[in-house]
């Protein structure tokens, strides 16, 4: 009997329509990590301490919702015949629009006299929501992938086409605040408006979180209307050559036909490239999330910064992220990383060096652009080493998504 003909490709309109559904979350984040600190510390006069609370908050969610939303998804059913995965998408999409705004707006009936704390107690539910619903946004749309397409080169274009309306969320979100912060008014005219930040820019971040709302609901209502969930049966086997595995193979011995979570707990392979990974995240996601402060708080530069110089950085790491093929080739993974590592040092050396620093800061933005780009794309490379032939295992054991890693999968498959 003839094998099956694989299905059809998928049209690019429904490339197209699952490619915006996640561009709502990525307006979000790039504003939650670049401006929430900046907004609760300068803008709305919280303490440092009242305003890294808040953060953790979001954070320590996100790190309780998305596990149990990645369960969760995986064991409900859908709603009647929308598709589980949709369905939750919808839920949570439903979360971050009711409860975003509200986290960039000034708290409902408070007055100068209302306590810091008080506060805290408004922000948090609003934080919470978000975070669900931002995590069910994320897994939901993530784990569309291996039920839209059935071939990894599939999966990696539509990956890869997931990333492009990434870079353009994150360049809509900076381009939108230094065009408000730029062309500010001051509605009552009876001051000139300084170059700091201050509660005189409460409408700023407020108009600029209700626009990345507005923008991200029309993409994700095209997402909605556009993508077909289908339970197409999917070949987890990777295509041969696809990987450089990290985890010796004993080709006396067959692969275990199923590799276990636990499994990898055995590996100190898998402890290396964790840490690896983990050390990546913090350079990356810290710089991302201080910046700000560091301009405004540190240099005392006019508040037109924060929005130019994490601009600076992202296009300059997206540009160097095409050349990390190249580089790869020719010197390796541990050089390409060094390389990455040596950059930010520079970056690092000239901040703490210098007296001063006024227009040189774009210079030194787009070096830690480019490094931590590097560093980052590097380290999603390796762990795709790591999983080597073992893919079509690790995925059928874990919740949807946790291997893609979001928009840099793509970058990260283009390197192997």
């Amino acid at each position: 009997m003839d094998a099956p003909s694989p299905p059809p490709p998928l049209p690019l309109r429904d490339r197209l329509s699952y490619s915006v559904g996640h561009f709502l979350n990525d307006l979000c984040a790039s504003m939650w990590f670049t401006y929430l600190l900046v907004y609760f510390h300068s803008v709305l006069g919280y303490s440092t301490q009242h305003a890294g609370a808040l953060l953790l908050a979001g954070q320590v969610a996100d790190g309780i919702c998305t596990p149990l939303v990645g369960y969760e998804a995986d064991q409900a059913g859908g709603c009647g015949r929308y598709g589980r995965r949709k369905s939750w998408h919808l839920a949570g999409t439903i979360c971050v629009l009711l409860s975003f705004p509200f986290i960039f707006s000034p708290c409902i009936g408070c007055t100068e006299n209302t306590p810091e704390w008080a506060a805290l107690i408004y922000f948090i539910p609003f934080i919470i929501i978000f975070q669900f619903g931002w995590a069910a946004t994320q897994i939901s749309h993530l784990s569309l992938i291996p039920e839209l397409v059935t071939t990894d080169h599939e999966k990696v274009e539509l990956t890869a086409f997931r990333y492009a309306f990434t870079v353009m969320a994150n360049i809509t979100v900076y381009g939108i605040a230094w065009f408000l912060l730029h062309f500010q008014v001051d509605p009552t005219e009876t001051k000139k408006l300084t170059q700091h930040l201050g509660r005189h820019d409460i409408p700023v971040f407020r108009n600029l979180s209700l626009i990345v709302i507005g923008c991200g609901s029309i993409f994700s209502l095209l997402f909605h209307l556009g993508t077909k969930e289908n339970t197409r049966t999917i070949s987890r086997f990777p295509d041969p050559d696809e990987h450089s595995p990290l985890l010796p193979l004993d080709q006396k011995k067959p692969i275990r036909p199923v590799l276990l979570w636990k499994h990898w707990f055995l590996e100190p392979a898998f402890y290396q490239v964790a840490m690896l990974y983990m050390s990546t995240r913090l350079i990356v996601n810290l710089s991302q999330t201080y910046i700000a402060m560091y301009l405004t708080n540190s240099l005392l530069l006019p508040k037109k910064y924060i929005a130019t110089i994490p601009l600076v950085m992202y296009i300059s790491g997206f540009l160097s992220s095409f050349l990390m093929k190249p580089v790869n080739k020719q010197i390796g993974r541990n050089l390409t990383y060094f390389l990455g590592l040596m950059i930010i040092l520079a970056f690092a050396s000239w901040v703490a060096i210098a007296e001063r620093l006024g227009v040189e800061i774009y210079g030194a933005a787009v070096l830690l652009g480019t490094g931590s780009a590097t560093i980052l794309v590097t380290s999603l490379s390796m762990t795709a080493d790591l999983i080597g032939p073992h893919t079509f295992c690790f995925l059928s054991r874990v919740r949807p998504g946790s291997h893609s890693g979001g928009p840099d999968a793509s970058v990260a498959h283009f390197l192997r």
